[in-house]
């Protein structure tokens, strides 16, 4: 069951003061024993494992103090702060033919606002105010829950077959010897589709199965599962009524001057949930829209990356997909397309890397016909590429450039600038990324006010690995509101968010 404190009437409502205890406590007692690391660019932290006699023991320990200030209407608090904690412990072992783990997740969130729920319009303000409805309108939140227990079946001859609960990211299972095509395919082809949502305090998992046939450079992928709740809820243990399938052929390719990647794929979504569709329909007519989702995706990508002596390494990459399918009583009807090209200078100190691309994500040009024409984004992590999460490929163009550096061994610093449109301004600003309780549909829309302008947004970030064993990450963003926002938020409708992480592992 999960904890919950009871809602404060004390002005705000707001309690900076356990989530900066929470984050004060965990630098403070971080591990005496850590030792420098190797000068391997900082990245995403998973669980290390330890040996426990046979066993591997496993420990992760997230905590985030966030920031947020929101586009601001005429009602709710826009500004406000809010901590969270996500401790996962795992057991398992590695053998010659199978794999095992059993992982446990305690999670915490604390000072939610309680006054950042508005009227429709202007609906939750900032994600503090999507944690705070999703749990039952409390500030103070904590559960604990089985986060991963499957069984990994190895060496099946040219198969592999894994089952249990664990978490899956569409296209990350593409594997190369390339350290750029590995780096770009991690960064900008896995998640789009379907993955955990690792940057909120709960995340997602999948009750299912996944199949893989590899031989050389090629491989089979095929993956079905039920999602579990969680994300902004604390309690991540059930089962929601949605189903995923999921199948991909990946290649590895070795090109003159360096390599590439290939996907073809394709998924097939279900939702038999009675919650309340998401689309610029009437409230009347989705309401009475109580048909399935069942929604067909099919897409392909490639990534290739070619070095040089002596003008560097160029990379680009290109991912597309359509979509078929029912929505309710609605044919599904939509596509998405995304092309990137970067460059990193030879020898050079900092070692940049600079990238520019270009994404688009259908929508609706018609809300009174028979046919649903937004891209739907199915379970995915929004802000893999989104960093400050207010929007997602749904009814979106987004023009970006990006800057990576490493000016030391430990420390990487990303910097990015999004120009961003609605794609049809008969559709809505779409946020969210996906299924996390029963009767949430789990993306929300805003009205365009009949403008396709919705924001320019840079950000920049700082990772640092401070020891073996902690690593900590800086990230500000600000978003400049054009008219889609002004429309909703006049009072302000510019916003940011800047966050303070660390991760305890091993």
């Amino acid at each position: 069951m999960a904890l919950s404190s009871e809602r404060r009437d004390t002005g705000t409502g707001r309690s900076y003061a356990g989530a900066w205890l929470m984050l004060f406590l965990l630098i403070a007692g971080s591990p005496a024993r850590a030792q420098e690391t190797s000068a391997t660019p900082p990245a995403p932290v998973g669980p290390q494992t330890v040996k426990l006699g046979s066993l591997d023991l496993s420990l992760n320990w997230r905590s985030r103090v966030e920031h947020w200030t929101w586009f601001e209407g005429s009602r709710g608090e826009s500004t406000y702060a809010f901590g969270h904690s996500q401790l996962r412990v795992g057991i398992g072992q590695k053998r010659g033919r199978v794999d095992w783990l059993v992982e446990g997740e305690q999670v915490a969130i604390l000072g939610l606002p309680n006054d950042a729920v508005a009227p429709v319009p202007l609906g939750q303000l900032g994600l503090g105010a999507t944690y705070y409805a999703a749990n039952g309108n409390h500030e103070n939140n904590a559960n604990a829950f089985l986060k991963q227990a499957y069984l990994d079946l190895k060496h099946l001859g040219p198969m592999r077959l894994k089952f249990g609960r664990f978490e899956f990211f569409d296209g990350a299972e593409a594997k190369s010897a390339d350290p750029v095509i590995t780096a770009v395919v991690q960064a900008r082809i896995a998640h789009r589709l379907i993955s955990n949502f690792g940057f909120t305090a709960v995340q997602r998992t999948f009750d299912g199965a996944q199949f893989e046939w590899t031989t050389g450079s090629r491989e089979v992928t095929a993956f079905a599962a039920r999602p579990t709740a969680g994300i902004f809820q604390v309690d991540g243990m059930r089962e929601l009524d949605v189903q995923i399938y999921y199948g991909a052929y990946n290649a590895s390719i070795k090109t003159r001057s360096g390599a590439g990647s290939f996907r073809v794929f394709g998924i097939h979504y279900v939702d038999t949930r009675s919650a309340l569709k998401t689309d610029n329909r009437s409230t009347a007519v989705r309401a009475a829209d109580q048909g399935d989702i069942a929604v067909d995706t099919w897409g392909a990508d490639y990534v290739d990356a070619f070095h040089t002596t002596t003008a560097g390494t160029f990379d680009v990459l290109g991912w597309g997909a359509v979509q078929t399918g029912r929505w309710g009583t609605l044919t599904q009807r939509a596509g998405a397309f995304v092309g990137e090209a970067g460059w990193q200078a030879p020898a050079s100190s900092v070692k940049p890397w600079v990238s520019a691309g270009y994404s688009y994500g259908s929508g609706d040009s018609d809300p009174h016909d028979a046919r649903h024409g937004t891209f739907f984004q199915l379970l995915t992590t929004p802000r893999q590429y989104a960093r400050f999460p207010f929007y997602n490929m749904m009814n979106n163009e987004d023009a970006y450039a990006t800057l990576n550096l490493l000016p030391l061994p430990k420390l990487a610093m990303r910097s990015e600038l999004h120009r961003l449109w609605l794609a049809d301004a008969a559709d809505l600003w779409y946020l969210g990324g996906g299924a996390f309780q029963q009767g949430t549909f789990g993306y929300q829309g805003r009205p365009s006010n009949s403008s396709p302008n919705l924001s320019t947004v840079w950000d920049v970030s700082a990772d640092y690995q401070l020891t073996r064993f902690l690593n900590a990450t800086l990230y500000y963003a600000h978003a400049s509101g054009k008219s889609v926002i002004a429309g909703t938020y006049p009072n302000r409708e510019d916003g940011a968010l800047a966050y303070v992480e660390t991760t305890v592992h091993f």
